[in-house]
């Protein structure tokens, strides 16, 4: 049976979002009616209002979550109700041409589900999940394949953050800049991401982490997250850097806001022979540019990295062995614990370079 429940949409790219009322569809065979215990307002978020990303609209924001099972359709059987569920909002298809050189995390088919017609306003209007799980919901229904159980020991509401921000962050440091034990790091953008990188490069014992922002006010959360060293943004950052690296760079740059100025401060604080990483999610008129010469004589590695180049099955264990252990706090990602009459107000502070992670609690 439809039900009715509060959720975040936008209708259309530029305009303001919205808080109110929509209309669930029945769960459906192949579905599974998740009510949200909390959701993350991340930056891919905003980026569906303002056209970075194009996926259909109007739609139902929100791809960071974790709730309780409710209900369960026809032909499901790997969860049942009361199943404590973290959203997956880029599932693997299992069958494409990166499923089989198993880099699930570029599935082809991982965003097709943002296309189907989802919910309706009262009015009518139909609307879509932005990014395939519509976490900024009371409740939300989504296929089979996009709920992960979560694991033992992580209270709900932090689990949400797993379902992006942690997975993100850990992923591109240990799944694609590969950092070892004893090599210097640079995070570029202290938000949810990048706390979460920081975290994760202490872990993988850097020796020296340099945390980037905009942001005064970020460099209390920046060292609590595990940065040695704190630099405000500007024109001389990658000299900076390379000064407090014995002129040599950093071993791996982790760039998680998408800029160009911020992307070529990252390559250029990189060492000879470093790797650069992009996690960030740039506009298309965000244009990067690089000589022949430079790329040769450097001899950098620049890679792009989605979704932490992660296979959640396989990540997301591991993470939760280091949260039990104390040795990755979620709670210390979140500087702010809303309602989702405050995603409005998350994403202008997003917009302004604003605190960590805001966290919708229902």
């Amino acid at each position: 049976m439809t039900a009715t429940v509060r959720a975040v949409h936008a209708t259309a790219v530029g305009s303001p979002i919205e808080v109110g009322d929509i209309e669930l569809p029945d769960t459906g065979p192949g579905r599974v009616r998740v009510r949200l215990a909390a959701a993350g307002v991340c930056h891919s978020d905003l980026s569906l209002t303002d056209g970075t990303m194009s996926v259909p609209l109007p739609a139902v924001l929100g791809h960071e979550g974790a709730g309780t099972v409710v209900a369960v359709g026809e032909g499901v059987s790997d969860v049942a109700v009361g199943d404590e569920v973290v959203l997956n909002w880029a599932p693997s298809c299992g069958r494409c041409h990166a499923c089989a050189l198993g880099e699930v995390w570029l599935c082809a088919k991982a965003l097709l589900g943002a296309a189907d017609p989802y919910a309706r306003t009262p009015d009518g209007t139909v609307l879509h999940p932005g990014l395939n799980v519509a976490a900024f919901a009371e409740e939300t229904v989504v296929p089979a394949a996009c709920v992960l159980p979560v694991p033992a020991g992580i209270p709900l509401d932090r689990a949400a953050l797993l379902g992006c921000a942690v997975l993100t962050g850990w992923g591109a440091v240990h799944n694609s800049a590969r950092v070892r034990t004893g090599e210097t790091v640079a995070v570029f953008g202290v938000g949810g991401v990048g706390l979460a990188a920081l975290q994760a490069a202490r872990i993988a014992g850097a020796a020296q982490v340099v945390a980037v922002d905009v942001s005064p006010e970020k460099e209390g959360l920046a060292r609590a997250a595990g940065a040695t060293d704190f630099l405000l943004a500007g024109p001389a950052t990658a000299k900076e850097i390379r000064a407090l690296t014995g002129r040599q760079g950093v071993d791996a740059a982790v760039e998680c806001v998408g800029r160009a100025a911020t992307i070529r401060a990252a390559w250029d604080a990189t060492r000879r022979g470093g790797r650069t990483t992009v996690v960030g999610i740039g506009g298309k008129d965000q244009q990067v540019t690089f000589n022949a010469l430079e790329l040769f004589h450097w001899g950098r590695s620049l890679s792009g990295c989605v979704y932490g180049d992660s296979d959640p099955a396989a990540d997301l264990p591991v993470i939760a062995e280091h949260v039990r252990a104390g040795r990755f706090d979620l709670g210390a990602l979140v500087t702010d614990r809303i309602t989702l009459d405050g995603v409005p107000a998350a994403f202008e502070n997003m917009v302004a370079g604003k605190g960590g992670r805001s966290l919708v609690v229902f």
